[in-house]
């Protein structure tokens, strides 16, 4: 069990969200009603994606207070939390992107086409794109084609034409660039890779019982931020980090594990 000590505490969250948010709209359940974009819990408790109501406020809408409050609230939640949090645990296309990873690796299709070369730093030019699109055609951009809603929306309140954008996606991440969407492209990672930036949950590592088998790099999603191992002990400091703790569960030696930026026992220097 140890192979899904977090991923299966993961899935369990994620669809346990949905499932609330179903039982909302279906049911009349006031745990938590909405969607991932704006919700209210126990009727009383306004939650906002930041993200949505940045793009909104840049399309020109009045923010009521309540959303302002929610976009407030969560912010401040993932800030303090630290990392991607949402995308490893929350986030429902985190399902549809590690189901096609783990098709692309168990068929070893990197073998058989080159995946395309994108930079992960892409993310934040669409960060800044979504912005100024939303400003210049009046309407939330990304929220417009994000399959994150597209995906959220469709199982709470039925599909239409959203499914479309996710099963992109999905080949996406199959056939041309391996964790593509999450991992290069899609504006809220990057914003909230930025907003936990200086959180405390981190990933630490220690060096001395590290055998360099090099497991952990193999099975991140954001390899790059686990840019200390093999080189000194302490704390992934990345934002980029989605927290998923597959790295955890791989690691026979013990060396990695979840930790604090601040109460971190690693030393930098080691």
């Amino acid at each position: 069990m140890r192979k899904y000590k977090y991923q299966i505490p993961r899935r369990l969250l994620q669809i346990s969200i949905l499932f609330i948010f179903f039982g909302g709209n279906a049911y009349g359940w006031n745990v938590l009603r909405g969607n991932l974009s704006s919700a209210k819990v126990l009727d009383a408790i306004p939650l906002s994606d930041p993200f949505a109501v940045l793009q909104s406020y840049s399309a020109g809408a009045s923010i009521a207070t309540d959303a302002l409050v929610g976009a407030l609230i969560i912010l401040l939640f993932y800030a303090v939390l630290g990392g991607r949090v949402f995308c490893g645990w929350v986030c429902p296309v985190n399902m549809v992107t590690d189901l096609a990873c783990k098709i692309r690796t168990s068929f070893n299709l990197d073998t058989i086409w080159k995946s395309w070369d994108i930079q992960r730093g892409v993310r934040f030019w669409v960060i800044g794109l979504s912005v100024v699109l939303s400003a210049i055609l009046g309407v939330a951009a990304f929220e417009w084609i994000s399959p994150i809603g597209a995906l959220h929306r469709g199982i709470i309140y039925g599909f239409g034409f959203g499914w479309a954008f996710v099963l992109i996606v999905f080949l996406f991440d199959l056939f041309a660039v391996k964790n593509g969407f999450c991992g290069h492209l899609c504006p809220l990672g990057g914003f909230y890779s930025i907003v936990g930036r200086f959180g405390f949950l981190r990933i630490g590592y220690d060096k001395a019982k590290c055998t360099s088998c090099m497991k952990c790099i193999e099975i991140c999603p954001e390899e790059q931020v686990l840019s200390i191992v093999n080189q000194h002990s302490g704390a992934v400091l990345s934002g980029e980090c989605i927290n998923c703790g597959r790295c955890i569960e791989v690691c026979d030696d013990n060396a990695v594990k979840f930790s604090s930026i601040y109460l971190n026992k690693y030393s930098n220097n080691k």
